[in-house]
């Protein structure tokens, strides 16, 4: 019966995606590329980019959005809202940024502070979200804490989800892994930073989206 009951994940796309516009969420664990993606697309369908990045997990640590952001697939296209999530951490310990990332104690405290609040406020966002874009990185075991939390939470919720399978222009990606390991969502692999890939991942994102809303539309 899978995940979602009785409930297909199409007959969600359906309901959901009906809408005119849909607010869509970038979530995922920290330092697996959400803002990177954010920044690419709205780099390619309105020369902006969301916010910075950086190697040392917690970047992100409030949501920011971007509205009415179209993109399309020839004659289809799909109006949306972007919101890009703090990443959602099991465990925010101070000491990884002193140790791992040599901050100093005051800033590595601060650091952790916002990022536990930022994990809440991720989870709040989920209230006002239609679907979500979950970024995983492909080269990295997706049965992990975080991966497992999230995931649980949007199928409780009903949220329709596309996997973006990232780090896919590295050595070590196997996004088969993800496919293997959540073959109940769609994984679309892609490079956020290269952008390879990327034009399957908007086709994906406006055959299965707009498809439905014309459907509902009749």
């Amino acid at each position: 019966m899978g995940l979602f009951g009785k409930t297909s994940f199409a007959s969600i796309i359906h309901r959901i995606f009906g809408k005119k516009h849909a607010k869509i969420g970038i979530y995922g664990p920290p330092n697996v590329g959400k803002t990177t993606l954010a920044n690419r697309i709205l780099r390619d369908w309105t020369g902006e980019i969301m916010g910075s990045v950086s190697e040392i997990p917690h970047e992100t640590r409030t949501a920011k959005w971007k509205k009415d952001v179209k993109i399309e697939n020839g004659r289809s296209s799909l109006f949306m809202d972007i919101v890009d999530t703090p990443g959602i951490s099991t465990k925010v310990d101070y000491k990884e940024f002193m140790n791992t990332y040599g901050l100093d104690k005051d800033e590595s405290k601060q650091r952790a502070k916002e990022a536990t609040e930022g994990v809440i406020e991720s989870i709040r966002w989920l209230e006002g979200i239609d679907g979500v874009l979950l970024v995983m990185d492909s080269t990295q075991d997706p049965f992990t804490q975080v991966n497992i939390t999230i995931l649980g939470n949007l199928e409780a919720r009903n949220l329709p989800v596309l996997i973006a399978a990232n780090k896919i222009d590295m050595e070590k990606s196997s996004p088969a892994t993800l496919k293997s390991a959540f073959p109940q969502h769609p994984v679309i692999p892609i490079s956020a930073l290269t952008g390879y890939n990327s034009e399957n991942l908007y086709s994906t994102m406006v055959n299965q989206f707009s498809r439905k809303r014309k459907k509902r539309g009749r």
